[in-house]
């Protein structure tokens, strides 16, 4: 049944992609759907060749709304005749470097399948990543992208919201686990703590970002995520830190002083479940995770170009192979035969597909992050400056927390990642069309490309000059008073 229903929705991706090309806001209404299909993720979701009870990143081909909505989005994009490069920057290359380099784990892996199952899941990925990139070069609507991730926050806070009435110890929201949820909560906490300190409550923009920021970091501190807590003062720090050196003293200290009250009464009150989550934490949690790093490090020793198998560290940690026991990780195994996942991307991916595939992923990691900070300043004086100043802060904490936590591998938390990947990439376009503006306006000796916004100025000047040109024809009874 699953399989007609797949089939039925896959064959009507073509003429609805072909009809939301007709119009630029149904491309935006595709957008909106792609967001939430992301809140309806479980229940959209099918799973293909699924094995359900195996401990690794991919458990099937999984394919969900979110993803048939992608491919309508991007090809809208493609119809309309805006679609221009598949590999948009570096970004986007070192993403399929990533992806490319993981494929040689394969010849040693023993299950292939299960490594075929995680290849799907990142060429689903990378046309996600596409779309969103694509719509966002054809439209310039990177408000529209922002309303949708703020409804995202709000839909998620509410089902957290609901799960605390419940009586839920740690709610997790709309994502798999708490850890998933923290960190993508603080990702767009710090995105939107930046817009509201650059554009205030006054503004649409400035209350929508307060909005969002307000549910997110709600949700964030709810989840009692350790990690998540201890470093949510980096990333909204840094996030603050700059965009403050943009915005008049007066301002920011207007803007800023009121939240920094409420979160400490928040706080306060919250005070006693957070130091009783510290405390409360099992010990076996921290020991566990230095056990299976060890783990992972032995599988780095035998492989260190290929990896043991892409998705197959679930089959390679537990017996008959001795990785487990080569690091001292003892355990009474009576019949279950089935271990944890290390806690760490990095480590799983080094131990999966080896240290070229690692270096492909922190080159991947490293470049969005290290664009946000110039970007911040070569956008300033345009409304989108915060978004880089925001992601900076957000990404810093993201990937310490993912050094200790198991956080980047669950769909939700990519989706989130890759949206504001492609946000990053489509400013960094955009920062340099603008500064190829200012180096053409600079250059009298060679002809100004004029920006489109550029252009409709000049017509309504030509126009307004005519008009003023033209001779004034006096009405009869203004020429008979003459």
């Amino acid at each position: 049944m699953k399989g007609l229903v797949f089939a039925a929705a896959a064959l009507c991706v073509p003429p609805f992609a072909f009809l939301l090309a007709q119009n630029r806001r149904w491309m935006r209404y595709a957008f909106v759907g792609v967001v939430a299909a992301m809140c309806l993720y479980e229940a959209t979701s099918i799973n293909f060749l699924a094995h359900p009870d195996y401990r690794g990143t991919s458990r099937g081909l999984e394919v969900s709304l979110a993803h048939l909505m992608a491919f309508s989005l991007l090809g809208a994009v493609a119809f309309s005749g805006r679609l221009r490069r598949l590999v948009p920057d570096r970004g986007a290359a070192l993403f399929l470097l990533y992806a490319l380099l993981c494929l040689p784990s394969l010849s040693a892996a023993e299950n292939v399948l299960f490594g075929l199952f995680e290849v799907w899941k990142t060429a689903l990925l990378y046309v996600l990543y596409l779309a969103v990139r694509s719509y966002l070069r054809a439209t310039d609507d990177l408000r529209t992208v922002l309303r949708a991730l703020a409804a995202f926050a709000a839909v998620n806070f509410a089902v957290v919201v609901r799960a605390h009435v419940a009586g839920v110890w740690q709610p997790h929201g709309l994502f798999p686990h708490q850890n998933s949820m923290a960190v993508a909560m603080n990702l767009l906490g710090c995105l939107f703590l930046a817009g509201y300190v650059e554009h205030g409550a006054g503004t649409r923009l400035g209350r929508l970002c307060l909005a969002g920021f307000l549910c997110a970091a709600a949700a964030a501190v709810r989840s009692y995520s350790r990690m998540a807590l201890a470093l949510m003062p980096v990333g909204y720090g840094l996030a603050w830190l700059l965009c403050v050196v943009r915005v008049r003293p007066r301002r920011w200290l207007a803007r800023t002083v009121p939240l920094a009250v409420a979160g400490l009464v928040a706080l306060a009150a919250m005070a006693p479940r957070i130091v009783q989550r510290f405390e409360t934490a099992p010990k076996e949690s921290g020991s566990t995770r230095v056990e299976l790093a060890l783990c992972a490090w032995e599988m780095v020793k035998d492989e260190p170009l290929r990896g043991v198998g892409l998705n197959n560290w679930g089959i390679k940690i537990n017996p008959p192979y001795e990785y487990a026991e080569r690091a001292g990780r003892v355990r009474d195994w009576g019949g279950d035969t089935s271990d944890a996942l290390v806690e760490t991307v990095y480590l799983l991916t080094a131990a999966e597909c080896g240290i070229p595939a690692l270096l492909a992923l922190l080159a991947w990691f490293a470049w969005h992050l290290f664009r946000c900070i110039p970007l911040a300043r070569s956008l300033r004086g345009t409304p989108w400056a915060f978004v880089p100043a925001g992601l900076a802060g957000g990404l810093v904490a993201a990937y310490l927390q993912s050094c200790f936590e198991w956080v980047f591998r669950q769909p939700l938390n990519l989706f989130v990642l890759v949206i504001l990947f492609a946000m990053i990439s489509y400013l960094n376009e955009l920062a340099t069309r603008r500064l190829g503006d200012l180096g053409n306006t600079k250059s009298p000796s060679r002809p100004v490309a004029k920006s489109p916004a550029s252009r409709l100025d000049d017509s309504a000047t030509r126009r307004l000059e005519a008009t003023s040109s033209r001779p004034v024809v006096q009405s009869p009874s203004r020429q008979l008073q003459s």
